[in-house]
């Protein structure tokens, strides 16, 4: 049988002309599942793409793409960028899993101060579309992972903000990793919510 013959779909769609979206209770915040057609060979999928974002309503210019590596337990976040230097974010894991969050910080949202978390991995191949006006954070559940991420804005250190992780306002309900939380010391002296 030829290669052609025994192509698949790794993460079907119900309806072919339907858009890969799936909303989340946080208005604005979408998971975005890609086509994967796969084979003995491996797979092929499409990561972005402008005019598929565009009909989805995501019109954001993406100028920076981000990638970091991290061990099991390490715990990024919560960040985000201030004023005219906020950033909207295409999050993806290409190798591994993690527990993605968002957090709602639009002053005029009926969700503000609302979490939704969410694990991406590199097998799902789901990525999470956060807007501006959100922190971001991850915790890396497997041994490793890759993280990687776009970015609508440069990353500017003067605008930067941040919220600490286990804020009881927020709530966040981590996952358990079986052993402590790696920290960076930066992100332990972000302010609580309340704070801001």
């Amino acid at each position: 049988m030829a290669l052609a013959d025994k192509q698949v779909w790794l993460s079907p769609q119900s309806n072919s002309s339907a858009l890969p979206f799936t909303p989340t209770p946080l208005a604005g915040l979408q998971l975005f599942t890609p086509r994967v057609f796969g084979d003995e060979r491996g797979y092929f999928l499409e990561s972005y793409n402008e005019r598929t974002f565009r009909e989805a309503g995501i019109s954001n210019h993406f100028v920076q793409d981000n990638q970091a590596l991290s061990k099991r337990g390490v715990l990024r976040g919560l960040h985000y960028q201030t004023g005219a230097a906020a950033q909207a974010k295409l999050v993806r894991v290409i190798q591994g899993e993690v527990f993605d969050v968002a957090v709602d910080l639009r002053l005029d949202s009926p969700t503000l101060g609302q979490w939704y978390g969410v694990r991406l991995s590199g097998e799902s191949h789901q990525q999470l579309f956060v807007p501006r006006g959100f922190a971001h954070g991850y915790l890396v559940l497997s041994e490793t992972a890759l993280f990687a991420y776009k970015c609508d804005n440069l990353y500017q250190p003067a605008a930067e903000g941040g919220l600490r992780y286990d804020d009881p306002a927020i709530g966040i309900e981590w996952p358990e990793v079986g052993q402590e939380y790696m920290v960076a010391e930066r992100d332990l002296v972000w302010p609580a919510l309340a704070g801001k």
